[in-house]
């Protein structure tokens, strides 16, 4: 902004004589505080900052400052300040901090070289954290494995629910027959899926995954510590996950977000411009890279979880939070059990003795109801409560009625099989709303719920529910009984209709 000179006189005299700040000057004149500074400036000779600088209660300190920090460059800065109190220094310790970082050398900015890599020669691998999933109820982390090929700069990206060797080793063999191959080197991060241990230059690899390596003749590779630029392929990979994959992403569950991943790395993801070759996308860049990666093996890696469990005296196989049924003879003993993201088996050695559908909840017990019963069958004490358990699970309410009827001191046999046969009848809605109700009003007795469905029902103007009690015999309840066609009833009640109609016209 250009000014006229009877405005810069004024500008000069408002700082020097009135002793106006900048701020002041610019608003009163109304022009802009940098071209008062401008001014000030060329008045002066002084720059901004040295027209700002004043004396400061630490400057007789600073030559000794600076010689011990250039002596010692990472002595901590309350140390420092000791040292200076002792030759009597004025200041506090917080104002002195903030100084010091001012004066503390800096270590000089480091230059990297751009790598370059060769088609088929090299990919990256880490993961990322994408917040939580809740299943149930378990709140589990959502995690990203993400591979990609250093030189196409073609993406794979999978969600899992944890970070464990068996699902890192899953995300591998997803990406590899994905892409029908591999590259020759993987680099890697100090993941313990990875490296366990390092002391220097030698490294203690995780030996699942020299096995896994080994098995699909690639080079795994560890970059250095606190060198995330070795891999800074996958890093910008993630980065670019988050900003145009993940962000205002809705999805229904971890099947339906791993659909919508593969058809982003398939679409959108390929379709950018390779950053190797400007003149081409990720998806011909890939075309061009995938004879030059290796082939794949025969045989499929196995990438079951696999752990030993012992069983207590309940017969459950306790994995993942959950716990999943077996025969009762095999209470007591020490198991193995094998899990894929859809089923777990329980096994005795080779022989499998239960497969169960895998649950990602929390505190479930998933069960195969011929367990139960031949429980059930050898101890006749737990049938009731096993009916407890179930009336429990269908109608949770039921649970301070049981409480309520124990301190009471009620028969709880009979209440449960009461509310069972109530259940049954009338259904697990109308239940619940009458248990809520005998609760309200404070009566725990399966009377209070029956009177409350039958008041319900009254009022509906509906006929009673019918209860048919079948025999235990399972010959008897197997029967599939044929119903009889009605018309033959509906056609002699109309012959006996017009029969009496015609004795009344005669």
């Amino acid at each position: 902004m250009t000014i006229s000179k009877e405005k810069e006189a004024e500008i000069l005299r408002y700082y020097h004589v009135e002793k106006w700040p900048v701020g002041t000057i610019s608003k009163q004149l109304y022009v802009h505080h940098n071209t008062v500074h401008r001014v000030l400036s060329q008045a002066t000779g002084l720059t901004r900052k040295e027209r700002t600088l004043r004396e400061s209660i630490i400057d007789p300190y600073l030559p000794f400052i600076k010689e011990t920090l250039k002596k010692y460059p990472s002595l901590c800065a309350s140390r420092l300040y000791g040292m200076v109190k002792e030759r009597d220094y004025p200041g506090g310790p917080d104002h002195f901090r903030h100084l010091i970082a001012e004066h503390r050398p800096r270590k000089a900015a480091e230059a990297f070289l751009r790598l370059k890599t060769l088609p088929g020669d090299q990919g990256q691998v880490d993961w990322g954290h994408f917040s939580h999933i809740t299943i149930g109820q378990a709140k589990r982390p959502l995690m990203a494995f993400v591979i990609v090929l250093s030189w196409s700069r073609q993406i794979f990206l999978r969600f899992y629910l944890n970070q464990q060797t068996s699902n890192f080793l899953r995300g591998h063999v997803a990406a590899f027959e994905h892409w029908q191959g591999l590259p020759k080197v993987l680099l890697y991060d100090n993941l313990k899926s990875a490296t366990l241990e390092r002391r220097g230059d030698a490294i203690r690899f995780n030996p699942q995954l020299l096995e896994f390596a080994a098995h699909y003749h690639y080079e795994p590779r560890p970059v250095a510590v606190y060198r995330g630029n070795e891999k800074g392929r996958v890093e910008r990979a993630i980065r670019y996950i988050r900003d145009n994959f993940f962000a205002a992403r809705e999805f229904s569950d971890l099947d339906d977000l791993n659909t919508q991943a593969m058809q982003w790395c398939q679409g959108q993801s390929a379709d950018r411009l390779c950053p190797e070759d400007k003149t081409m996308t990720v998806r011909e860049a890939f075309e061009k890279e995938r004879p030059k990666l290796l082939s794949l093996p025969d045989n499929h890696w196995p990438t079951d979880e696999r752990v030993e469990v012992k069983i207590g005296k309940t017969p459950y196989a306790r994995f993942d939070m959950n716990d999943y049924s077996l025969p009762h003879i095999h209470v007591r003993k020490t198991l193995t059990i094998t899990a894929s993201l859809e089923q777990v088996r329980i096994l005795d050695g080779q022989q499998e003795l239960a497969v169960h559908p895998r649950s990602f909840d929390k505190g479930q017990q998933i069960e195969k109801q011929e367990h139960i019963n031949a429980l059930i069958e050898m101890k006749g004490k737990a049938r009731k409560y096993r009916g407890q358990d179930r009336l429990i699970k269908a109608i949770p309410q039921c649970q301070d009625l049981l409480n309520e009827a124990a301190l009471r001191g009620d028969n709880l046999g009979s209440i449960t099989s009461t509310l069972l046969r109530l259940l049954d009848r009338y259904g697990c809605s109308e239940v619940t709303i009458a248990v809520c109700e005998a609760m309200k009003r404070g009566v725990p007795h399966p009377n209070a719920v029956r009177q409350t469905l039958q008041k319900r029902q009254d009022e509906r103007h509906e006929l009673p529910p019918i209860a048919v009690s079948l025999p235990d015999d399972k010959r008897i309840r197997d029967i599939n009984v044929k119903t009889h066609d009605l018309e033959d009833y509906d056609y002699l009640n109309q012959q006996d209709k017009e029969s009496k109609k015609d004795k009344n016209n005669d």
